[in-house]
């Protein structure tokens, strides 16, 4: 019997896990401290979790300043991807995005991630510029993208 999937609000027992997905997921992931920081630092930071089986598989965060969101970070575990849980994820954010004022939602994304792409165009994000050499473990180049709410 499939248990349900739950997205719900990150809490703080829930770092170690995140951080868990975080390493499973960027050749440069972000610190435990990192997401403590944006717990309880950061009043302009939201970040959703996907839990299944009382595990986290996968989270997501953004900013919300004044009317603008700009996504920080989305991952699944790759054990659970291309199950649609990545654009569920960030349907919930969108509207979540959308419910506390934001107007419009920006992102990075490399340039390489194709698949990732094809998501966020999915999701009616459209392509802005490049900012060079914005990944530090390759230099490579990031692609902005940016949707209406």
């Amino acid at each position: 019997m499939e248990e349900t999937i739950v997205f719900r609000f990150m809490r703080e027992e829930d770092i170690d896990q995140v951080v868990e997905i975080e390493q499973a997921s960027f050749t440069t992931p972000w610190s435990r401290e990192a997401f403590y920081n944006e717990m309880h630092h950061n009043k302009f930071a939201v970040y959703i979790v996907i839990e299944q089986h009382k595990r986290l598989i996968g989270y997501c965060g953004v900013w919300i300043v004044a009317d603008e969101a700009h996504v920080t970070n989305v991952a699944i575990l790759p054990e659970h991807r291309g199950k649609k849980l990545g654009e569920t994820l960030m349907r919930n954010l969108m509207n979540l995005a959308r419910d506390r004022g934001a107007k419009t939602m920006t992102l990075e994304v490399r340039v390489s991630n194709f698949i990732a792409q094809s998501l966020y165009r999915k999701l009616g994000f459209k392509d802005g510029a490049i900012r060079r050499n914005y990944y530090t473990d390759n230099q490579e180049d990031a692609l902005v993208m940016w949707v209406r709410l």
